[in-house]
């Protein structure tokens, strides 16, 4: 059987299409189980803050039926360490940026497609960081979380077996309303403050 490692991404993009449901009422379980998982798996770490971040984290918005989530560790962690710790449960390395210590990282892809419940665990530095404003701004403002939804199937139909594009398209209604969720809503979640 081929390994996902060994596939191209356009074979990828096929296994692992653009998928939008309705929005699961599970979606924060599933966040709150993996949250606690992460807690014993990094518990040597010093975490600053774990959020449920993403579409799943919108009551009521349709989504790609995967959990993100948002993992600040102090500035300075050990990427090599928290890597080779959540390699060894399963977790599997999408990106990372040595320079900004970033990290994403996704649980639940299969040889065979998606498996019942998938992550994606974005590992940052402590900071202040917009899509904890965003996801706020989409659960205040239910005309812009409407508006984004109505983006996402419009760019699922012309993206489905292009993640990369799909992504880069809404990139600009993100930023938006980032802003203007950061706007509103100050410097909420500055750490630094």
């Amino acid at each position: 059987m081929i390994e996902l490692k060994d596939m191209s991404l356009e074979e990828l993009w096929k296994l692992f299409p653009i998928i939008l449901k309705e929005h699961n009422p599970d979606y924060p379980a599933w966040y709150e189980d993996e949250q606690a998982n992460l807690m014993g798996i990094l518990k040597d770490y010093n975490i600053s803050r774990v959020n449920h971040i993403g579409s799943t984290s919108v009551s009521g918005l349709m989504a790609k039926p995967i959990v993100d989530i948002l993992l600040e560790l102090e500035s300075g962690y050990e990427m090599k360490a928290v890597i080779k710790t959540l390699q060894s449960n399963g977790w599997i390395v999408m990106a990372r940026d040595d320079l900004a210590q970033t990290i994403d990282l996704n649980k639940g892809y299969t040889s065979k497609g998606f498996a019942e419940k998938v992550y994606h665990l974005h590992i940052k530095p402590a900071g202040d960081w917009g899509e904890l404003y965003f996801r706020d701004y989409l659960r205040e403002h239910a005309g812009a979380a409407k508006e984004y939804e109505l983006l996402k199937l419009r760019l699922k139909e012309k993206f489905e077996h292009n993640r990369d594009a799909y992504t880069a398209a809404k990139s600009g209604f993100i930023q938006e309303y980032t802003q203007a969720a950061r706007n509103e809503f100050g410097n909420r979640y500055d750490l630094r403050k």
